[in-house]
């Protein structure tokens, strides 16, 4: 019976065309599997290549229709800082604009590079350049004065024992440190740090430090 099949199929092929007629097509254009998308081009490692794109200039956007547009025209990864320094975050977008860019308007970058736009609240002024969180590099006290309370914070060891106070006779709690700038220092500037504890003294943006 299977003998009685293969040469029936046999028979079959040959009367449709010849053997090549009942073979497998390895054509996978035919079918569109294996076929690369037009708009794309395979890379080294069998992925296809990011594209490229025309970055806009987004200063003196709202955060949020910066962030829109940047999606619009392919970049998703997207971040953004507080240009003044103070370590706040942009919990509503729509309450920040954008001061400036990591990368310059009208440059061709591939769409898998970050765009990272330093903001103010709408009501703020931009400065004339970023202003950076302080850090404590080389292990010395940096000078926090006029600083933001939580980049002062976030500056130091996460276990350095921190006290801050109001600079005034108030007495007022500081709670919502972004919003409160050093005064005071102790230790002072310059100082090696080994682990002693830190006091503060602060007052709210707008105020002046007694």
């Amino acid at each position: 019976m299977v003998r009685t099949r293969i040469i029936t199929t046999a028979l079959l092929c040959v009367i449709l065309g010849g053997v090549a007629a009942c073979q497998p097509s390895n054509d996978s254009s035919k079918t569109g599997a294996g076929s690369a998308s037009s708009g794309s081009r395979p890379a080294k490692d069998g992925k296809a290549a990011a594209e490229r794109a025309i970055v806009p200039n987004f200063v003196g956007m709202g955060l949020q229709s910066a962030q829109d547009k940047s999606q619009e025209v392919g970049f998703y990864g997207l971040t953004s800082h507080d240009a003044l320094g103070r370590d706040r975050m942009q919990a509503f977008d729509r309450n920040w604009k954008v001061c400036s860019q990591n990368v310059a308007a009208g440059k061709s970058v591939s769409t898998d590079t970050e765009l990272d736009f330093g903001a103010v609240k709408l009501d703020e002024s931009c400065p004339a350049k970023d202003q950076k969180p302080p850090t404590a590099k080389g292990g010395k006290m940096p000078d926090f004065t006029g600083k933001s309370v939580k980049a002062a914070r976030a500056a130091l060891d996460s276990g350095t024992s921190i006290t801050v106070n109001d600079a005034t006779a108030e007495e007022r709690w500081v709670l919502v440190e972004p919003n409160w700038q050093v005064c005071t220092q102790d230790p002072a500037a310059g100082t090696a740090l080994n682990g002693q504890p830190v006091t503060f003294t602060a007052v709210k943006f707008g105020e002046n430090c007694p």
